[in-house]
């Protein structure tokens, strides 16, 4: 029987050749240096180091070896795994470094900014006008009266003076509801107020009458089917147009600031008589631009009045009407568009950006109260 061949030294197999182990590890430490995430460091730890990486593969080949090649295979193949760990572990820590430095920045808080980031709103410059409307008559000793805005044709019309073949009855000019035979309304006007109010309360009356009215018109710059208005109506014994033009002066100077001038044109309306329609002088140019081609207006197109309201004393039939003497009692009655207003007082052009509900419009008249 021969005794074992100790001299053979198979060390020179493939996976455990010095050049196999060194490709190995240079495959590794390429892969290492190329993982720009995490992730991708993950990825490649299981592919160079993990139990089926090359150098796993090849320390399994040690243990077939006789104990003498053992010893330098073992030495070659465990200084060649922790090359490639030792450079996992510099480039895992390069990498969260680069992480967390990256977070810092990414997800910075800024404590000095403000922390109210939600723009604030604003009341709608309308709301807004329109009380400061009612304060101004409210310190005069007028009183607020409000109605229903779907009216019957009665308080809308025939209480007003305006018999059944009047234009403004007709469906172009009226909401009705559900047919023309209803005798249910939109309200075209605040004057139904002033009516319920001379029917419930007894002279003197001092009131005022802001709300929402509707008619059938198309929106645009100058028009819209649902607008504000407001009303005035006093009736007392001794009413005059004269009281009505102080009230209306002091009522444009609170406006449109003091010195404005007014006018009253001859005018008609099936409510009062005399009628007159309410001139504001051209806050603009002041009258300056009449029959003076060097300084043209715009605003009042050189005839320097701008037309704002209807007014005049309460016709006796509307008194008859709501069960008031006018033997004993006379009265004045005035309206205005509170759009109409708004558009003089803050150069407003177009009628349409009032409805739009854009916040950019209503931001700049802020939240005055």
């Amino acid at each position: 029987m021969s005794a074992p061949n100790s001299s053979f030294d198979p060390v020179e197999v493939t996976p455990l050749h010095p050049e196999q182990v060194q490709i190995a590890v240079d495959d590794a430490l390429a892969a290492v240096a190329a993982a720009d995430d995490l992730e991708v460091l993950k990825e490649v730890r299981l592919a160079h180091a993990g139990d089926r990486s090359p150098l796993a593969l090849a320390n399994r080949e040690i243990g077939a070896l006789p104990p003498q090649a053992r010893a330098e295979a073992g030495q070659r193949i465990g200084a060649a795994r922790s090359q490639v760990r030792a450079a996992l572990e510099a480039r895992q820590e390069t990498l969260h470094r680069q992480r967390d430095a990256r977070v810092l920045v990414e997800e910075r808080v800024d404590v000095t900014a403000p922390w109210d980031v939600r723009p604030r709103g604003a009341r709608h410059p309308l709301t807004t006008l329109q009380d400061r409307i009612a304060d101004l008559f409210i310190g005069m000793g007028y009183e607020v009266a409000e109605g229903p805005e779907v009216e019957a044709e009665w308080f809308n019309f025939d209480a007003l003076n305006m018999p059944p073949a009047h234009p403004a009855r007709e469906m172009t000019d009226t909401f009705f509801i559900d047919s023309p035979d209803s005798g249910v309304v939109m309200r075209t006007h605040t004057s139904p107020v002033q009516v319920r109010t001379m029917l419930t309360e007894t002279p003197p009356i001092c009131v005022i009458c802001p709300g929402r009215t509707f008619r059938t018109d198309e929106l645009d710059a100058t028009h819209t089917p649902v607008f504000s208005q407001v009303e005035g109506l006093v009736v007392d014994r001794g009413i005059t147009m004269a009281h009505l033009k102080g009230t209306l002066d002091h009522f444009a100077s609170a406006m449109f600031g003091e010195g404005i001038g007014t006018r009253l044109r001859p005018s008609y309306f099936p409510f009062t008589e005399p009628s007159a329609e309410l001139d504001l002088e051209c806050f603009v140019c002041r009258g300056d631009s009449v029959g003076n081609p060097d300084r043209p207006c715009r605003t009042c197109s050189s005839e320097g009045w701008i037309e704002w309201g209807g007014c005049g004393m309460v016709n006796p039939k509307v008194l008859i009407a709501c069960g008031i003497d006018p033997d004993q009692f006379s009265g004045f009655a005035f309206g205005m568009g509170i759009e109409r207003t708004l558009m003089f007082r803050h150069g407003v052009e177009d009628m349409r950006d009032m409805v739009e509900g854009d916040v950019r419009f209503t931001v700049p008249f802020g939240l005055e109260v």
